[in-house]
């Protein structure tokens, strides 16, 4: 018996690129560390909240790779001189993705009490209606 994948359906044609979507997802699990919260906010606007606490704005990287928002962390060496008789705080290096769809812009990014805000925004889809012509022979 063979599988047939979601994007060789006869009936979804062009869809191949969800099937690689779906599959990078998945790929880019990075366990729970850090938290985050997205939220909607009106219709076509989204946040993307991460906490980040201990790490300054220039610890934090976010780029945007192939409708992919990379977000990256990594502390500076700590000083040497410094004796922890307990860390429970995590300070490790990160990186949390997320896909986002075609139209999704990111609008801006804000630290805030130990939180990283990532603003998004949906282009509003346009309704169109197309006639196709019948061309003879």
């Amino acid at each position: 018996m063979t599988k047939v994948s979601f994007g060789a359906h006869p009936f979804l044609l062009g869809f191949d690129q969800l099937e690689r979507l779906v599959e990078r997802t998945a790929k880019s699990d990075a366990g729970g560390y850090p938290p985050y919260n997205i939220e909607q906010s009106s219709e076509n606007t989204y946040r993307i909240t991460l906490a980040v606490a201990g790490f300054a704005e220039g610890d934090l990287g976010i780029t945007l790779e192939d409708r992919q928002l990379v977000v990256r962390g990594r502390q500076s060496e700590d000083d040497p001189e410094r004796v922890f008789l307990h860390r429970g705080i995590a300070g490790r290096q990160f990186q949390r993705s997320f896909v986002l769809a075609d139209g999704v812009d990111v609008t801006g990014a804000s630290m805030e009490n130990g939180l990283l805000h990532i603003d998004l925004t949906r282009a509003k889809p346009d309704t169109i209606v197309q006639t196709i012509q019948i061309r003879k022979g």
